[in-house]
């Protein structure tokens, strides 16, 4: 994505602006690269930060029918959003018997984590669909493998329960080398056959790069759908899908010895341009980006000089060769997102769900309805 030079908005505000025709593009990329498998989405935490309300509905425009979201107050978010177009929502957090209205009202399939959720279910909605979520390895939710063992050696434990998938949750596909993927993949085979005939879904973003092994029945991407790289340091067929443009409202030049926002930080050794930048940590541009992050002019990199603060950003624009005055954006994100997690010792998951709602929220169309 690419932002023109000239300014036109009303106030000096920082944007973000989110491709949902690019949403769509990778969306449809991961149907490609699991031609056999049906692609679901992952929409929980407001869709990544980026707005449920118009994420959902471009991902059901793309032929998306699986939703997973963290709460069961987000999976009613998503199916408001849907506004009608049928689908299947799943709630990762469990089955909490005070949720059950809420469930039913919004047709929300809880995902069974433990065995005395599922007698719970049983015990109170037996009719209701659900998912079995099964550990292998990330130690975190699921059945562990004694419960797991135990389902296996009694299925009846299944009997007139409404079990529409089974799933785990790979703890380092985002490292394709690393040894304990093959062992979840081990595992989770033999759960899958066990319970043959129930759709089997293993794969988050990372996870479907590991390739056709790992695809099974259904994929459960996230951060490959807004442009994120899924395992860095490895290609990845995503295109970017967010950006930040942020108006300088101030330009200067510092002199040898002078030092940039709070804290001084930063002392300039030689003259250099500095442009006062109309965003901060309020908007989601962490803090931890000061002396290491950047954003761009054109193609040209801006390095952030000094601390961020609540409202502004410090950025070096010398190497600018464009005629610069303030109103002129400077971009954030966008294919740099990756690197610019990294400079803050961070990833891009948590970058992308700490956007702030101060942005003013500029929405490029979706394709039309399928």
């Amino acid at each position: 994505m690419t932002t023109s030079p000239t300014d036109t908005r009303a106030e000096p505000a920082p944007r973000l602006i989110i491709d949902l025709a690019t949403i769509q593009q990778n969306y449809r990329k991961v149907r490609d690269l699991a031609p056999g498998a049906e692609a679901g989405a992952v929409i929980k935490a407001n869709a990544y930060g980026l707005g449920a309300m118009e994420v959902v509905p471009a991902l059901a425009d793309a032929g998306c029918r699986t939703f997973y979201v963290a709460h069961t107050s987000e999976g009613r978010e998503a199916r408001t959003a849907l506004a009608g177009r049928p689908a299947d929502i799943y709630v990762f957090n469990g089955f909490w018997p005070a949720e059950l209205p809420a469930l039913r009202d919004a047709e929300l399939f809880p995902v069974i984590n433990e065995l005395a959720q599922l007698e719970q279910l049983r015990e109170q909605a037996p009719d209701l669909p659900c998912a079995l979520h099964f550990d292998t390895g990330m130690n975190r939710l699921g059945l562990g493998p004694e419960e797991t063992d135990a389902l296996i050696a009694n299925p009846a434990r299944l009997d007139a329960i409404d079990v529409r998938q089974i799933m785990s949750h790979l703890a380092c596909a985002d490292e394709p080398v690393y040894p304990l993927n093959a062992r979840q993949l081990e595992r989770f085979s033999r759960i899958r056959e066990a319970f043959h005939g129930i759709p089997a879904s293993l794969s988050n973003s990372a996870g479907i790069l590991l390739g056709p092994d790992y695809h099974f029945d259904v994929l459960r991407p996230g951060l490959a759908l807004f442009g994120g790289v899924p395992a860095p340091g490895y290609p990845s067929p995503f295109e970017p899908a967010v950006e930040i443009d942020a108006p300088i409202l101030q330009i200067r030049t510092l002199r040898p010895g002078d030092t940039v926002g709070y804290g001084a930080t930063f002392t300039a050794d030689t003259p250099r341009r500095i442009a006062t930048v109309a965003a901060g940590y309020a908007d989601g541009l962490l803090r931890a980006f000061g002396n290491g992050g950047f954003g761009r002019i054109g193609e040209t990199r801006v390095p952030i000089l000094g601390r961020v603060s609540m409202d502004l950003i410090g950025v070096d624009v010398t190497d600018v060769d464009s005629p610069l005055t303030p109103g002129h954006p400077v971009c954030f994100l966008g294919g740099d997102i990756e690197d610019m997690a990294d400079s803050a010792a961070t990833i891009s998951y948590e970058f992308l769900v700490r956007l702030g709602l101060r942005f003013h929220r500029i929405y490029k169309p979706a394709a039309r309805r399928r």
